[in-house]
């Protein structure tokens, strides 16, 4: 006796399997030998080894099967559908997705990418890959990316001769046979083995990728239809939202035809196919969701708002060319319902505000209109301020492209030149004048107040070269930066002049005057107070 654990006995039919797949290795690696001839032959005998009802020989009920076999599913061009799903309970554990043994598992990326976007879409934390030749463990939980190696969140390798290995066979009973997730030894092994950078949970990422989605759509939404409620808005971004997911799981479950959104971004005048699409929706699902026309009762009102939007075919392009293989890492086939739920319970408390839109959506340049103010009271050393104006850089820019740039750059003073590269860029004149109209700030730190009046003026030269400030001294006879004296102050913001109303001035020096540095909104910023 050594004291040592005893090693776990392989059973016979597994080295019986290795065995046979030895002798007509060469056979099995020729590409006559098929995806369904491997399942049958060698990889359920495997996992009837590891105690699992594969053929469903109890005869449960659909929902209570210990092994599904998945439909085929066309996703993409060649993609299907995992090829097993083990449960228990009716509760996924893993999926199993098997290739010929011709295929290249081992240093083959497609093959992993594949069976980890629908492990991590499912949120499982692990599941398997294997051609029999070779059978692979993938930490699920990592976000599957289109470049990522076959190696990426790969935990375990195994070759075929490993599983008649005392140990190696171990590893498997004790982690993916059935008796090992109804012990809960699955469950221990895929948290212990937890790959923690790079992890990110699936409705983490949905809730980032939504949320990137409608400040896309609300800032587009807000500036082509100018006028729109703070409800009006959200009530259109959220709408779109839900219908384009909608439609996208439809089609990845084979309810819809699979690519008919990704079509819509072949060619222009994007929205207005995309609401066709909506109205062929409206006759096959009687949903609220797609409720356009006027219907014996009906609980709701049509919705005869939202098609008559405008919306840019770039955002929209955007939006739906992330939701297809590769480039998407999402499986709408297999994500979970519940995720939905909790990913828009978690951002639909929150409001798209015109507010905040108000620097922009809706919002054209105009001398009859009062100017757009940005006042940070305490900005420090202009963290909020740089991030304010390149936003309005970028704003103005995007309006003048919109419109007719040659125009913009023949006008005086020219707002838009051509660079050598082909891009328009605002002119310096145009940046000056948009950080003069726009952004002011206070902070009773006179450091702090240098470091911002610094930091915006870098800004106003960002892309500049020497060639081009002198092009704009000679052509303009501009220097390159304006003078931020009258927007960035110093002083107290929360201690205004009627401060010394309750003092005799002969009992406060003027160190005690300096310290308290009282602010005067009204003489300082009289525009904008």
């Amino acid at each position: 006796m050594t004291g040592n654990k005893p090693e776990t006995a392989v059973p016979a039919e597994v080295h019986e399997l290795v065995d046979r797949y030895a002798r007509n290795r060469d056979a099995y690696r020729s590409g006559r030998y098929n995806e369904t001839q491997l399942r049958r032959e060698l990889v359920d005998p495997l996992f009837k080894a590891l105690g699992w009802d594969v053929d469903n020989e109890q005869g449960y009920a659909e929902a209570y099967k210990d092994v599904v076999h998945e439909d085929a599913l066309l996703i993409g061009r060649s993609v299907k559908a995992p090829d097993y799903g083990f449960r228990i309970g009716g509760q996924r554990k893993f999926f199993v997705e098997t290739k010929k043994p011709a295929t290249d598992i081992r240093d083959h990326s497609d093959p992993a990418f594949q069976v980890r976007r629908y492990a991590w879409s499912a949120k499982l934390p692990l599941s398997l890959l294997t051609n029999f030749e070779a059978l692979a463990v993938y930490d699920c939980r990592v976000k599957p990316g289109r470049n990522d190696k076959a190696s990426t969140a790969r935990v375990k390798l195994l070759s075929h001769q490993d599983y008649v290995d005392p140990a190696a066979w171990a590893y498997l009973e004790s982690t993916f046979s059935r008796e090992a997730i109804l012990r809960g030894s699955f469950d221990k092994y895929a948290e212990s083995n937890r790959q923690k950078r790079g992890t990110a949970e699936v409705d983490d990422a949905f809730l980032a990728e939504i949320e990137a989605w409608r400040d896309s759509l609300a800032r587009n939404v807000a500036l082509r239809n100018p006028g729109l409620s703070q409800r009006d808005l959200n009530f259109a971004v959220q709408r779109t939202i839900d219908r384009i997911i909608f439609l996208r799981i439809c089609e990845d479950r084979g309810i819809e035809d699979y690519g008919a959104l990704r079509a819509l971004t072949n060619g222009a005048q994007v929205y207005p196919r995309l609401v066709e699409r909506y109205r062929r929706a409206d006759e096959r699902y009687n949903s609220g969701l797609f409720h356009f026309s006027p219907e014996k009762d009906r609980p709701t009102e049509p919705d005869r708002f939202t098609p008559s939007l405008a919306i840019d075919d770039k955002v929209l392009k955007e939006i739906l060319g992330r939701l297809y293989y590769p480039d998407s890492p999402y499986e709408f086939s297999v994500l979970p319902a519940e995720i939905l739920g909790q990913v828009y319970e978690r951002f639909l408390g929150s409001v798209i505000r015109l507010t905040a839109g108000g620097l922009t959506e809706g919002w054209r340049p105009s001398k009859t209109r009062r100017p757009v103010a940005v006042l940070d009271p305490a900005c420090g050393s202009g963290s909020f301020l740089l991030g304010a104006y390149q936003f309005l850089l970028d704003w103005h820019r995007d309006q003048y492209l919109a419109g007719d740039p040659r125009a913009h750059a023949a006008a005086s003073p020219a707002r838009l030149y051509q660079h050598p590269s082909g891009e328009w860029r605002l002119t310096t004149h145009e940046r000056k004048r948009i950080l003069l109209t726009h952004i002011h700030g206070v902070d009773i730190d006179l450091q702090a107040v240098e470091v911002t009046k610094l930091s915006l003026l870098l800004k106003v030269l960002e892309g500049e070269n020497a060639e081009t400030v002198g092009q704009n001294l000679r052509l303009f006879h501009e220097r390159a930066l304006p003078d931020l004296g009258a927007n960035i102050k110093c002083g107290n913001s929360l201690i205004g002049p009627d401060f010394y109303d309750h003092y005799q001035m002969t009992l406060i020096d003027d160190e005690q005057r300096h310290r308290v540095n009282v602010f005067d909104w009204a003489a300082e910023f009289p525009e904008i107070v």
